[in-house]
């Protein structure tokens, strides 16, 4: 058994073809298949270790940005997609794979359309409300398609579409106790945390706007804060003048970006998180935490914003647009959320509903059996 994952380009894309990976090698274990390989196509592995703890194989297949806007960038990048495809053909013709699944993204164009050609059965998974280009043209002849939100599936052919969810990683989907959560913070345990996650990358608009409110929120809050690496020293500078001889000061931990464990445990003892609208929306969904969401508003055709009003409406979360991101609007509805346990316990049971936490071992098992009945 042989399956091919493609995708790539952001943690969006990686991070849930690792999660459906982990269950993967699950069922190869479990239903002790043989001379099973799995292989992982993209421009870059963008985690060298993930990707081979996960016993993924990887292969270099170049590919360029799709781009919808004029750019010299167009010109060149043609020439490496296209040398992609010619890479992506004879890999894919050499090893010849039972299913290859596709995550979306530019990256996955080059080896979703060897596969196509190749007549290889293709299963992709969509993460956003709005399909993105290549998983919109893949839809048309992949075998199964699932997705994370129910308002993308018009795009797809209904019969092969399935609301599945979206897949999180085991080893950040699943919480610790609470007590032992705060006590790895050392923060205390009758005040109430906050949980800032701004990306890997961080974001400027809720850094600024988190300072401003310091002060404030400090008073009632304790407060986690990922500020991202490029921005972590100025954040740094800006709360220690902001903060400085606050009784308070303690409260408030930022830090540059958080590994595995550290999310784990800043997830378990969080009352509230504060995040973009991107991929980490669906572990906020897997934990069932009450969440405001500040969507990014120049996103690929706007599905930031989508992906935060589909899931407000789901009940799940608050959603403050960028032009109305104030201090004062931030605090507001952090206390409003927070300071009302009927709203706060409904929040938390409307996201864990959204969640699906058994998204991964759902496809994994259809790669599985796509595979096995390939190889017959």
């Amino acid at each position: 058994m042989k399956i091919v994952f493609t995708g790539g380009g952001t943690g969006g894309h990686f991070y849930p073809i690792i999660a459906v990976t982990q269950k993967v090698n699950q069922i190869i274990d479990k239903e002790n298949i043989l001379q099973a390989k799995l292989y992982y196509f993209s421009d870059s592995p963008y985690d060298k270790e993930m990707v081979f703890e996960n016993g993924l194989v990887y292969e270099q297949v170049n590919a360029g940005k799709l781009r919808i806007y004029f750019s010299i960038k167009n010109f060149f990048d043609f020439f490496k997609t296209l040398a992609g495809i010619f890479s992506a053909m004879l890999k894919i013709y050499s090893i010849y794979p039972d299913v290859i699944f596709g995550k979306g993204g530019y990256a996955s164009f080059p080896t979703l359309l060897a596969g196509r050609i190749l007549r290889i059965p293709v299963v992709i998974h969509e993460s956003d409300s709005a399909p993105g280009r290549v998983n919109k043209w893949a839809g048309k002849f992949a075998k199964k398609i699932a997705i994370s939100f129910p308002e993308v599936s018009p795009y797809f052919p209904k019969e092969n579409t399935a609301w599945t969810g979206q897949p999180v990683r085991s080893e950040i989907a699943n919480l610790i106790s609470k007590d032992e959560a705060l006590k790895y913070w050392n923060l205390e345990s009758n005040i109430p945390v906050i949980v800032i996650l701004g990306g890997s990358q961080g974001a400027e608009l809720i850094n600024n706007v988190l300072i401003d409110a310091l002060p404030k929120l400090i008073e009632n809050f304790q407060i986690i804060h990922q500020t991202g690496v490029r921005n972590y020293k100025i954040v740094q500078k800006r709360s220690d003048v902001v903060l400085a001889n606050n009784p308070n000061k303690s409260r408030y931990k930022s830090i540059d970006y958080l590994n595995n464990i550290q999310m784990k445990t800043a997830a378990s003892c969080a009352n509230i998180i504060i995040s973009r609208a991107g991929s980490a929306l669906f572990e906020i969904a897997c934990w069932g935490i009450p969440s405001i969401l500040i969507p990014f508003t120049s996103s690929n055709e706007d599905h930031a914003k989508k992906n935060a009003f589909n899931y407000a409406r789901a009940g799940a979360c608050s959603v403050i647009e960028e032009m109305n991101m104030t201090a004062n609007i931030l605090i507001s509805e952090i206390e409003r959320i927070t300071n009302d346990p009927v709203t706060h316990s409904r929040m938390s049971e409307n996201a864990k509903n959204f969640g699906k936490k058994d998204a991964a071992t759902k496809i994994a098992q259809v790669l599985v059996d796509i595979a096995l009945g390939h190889e017959k």
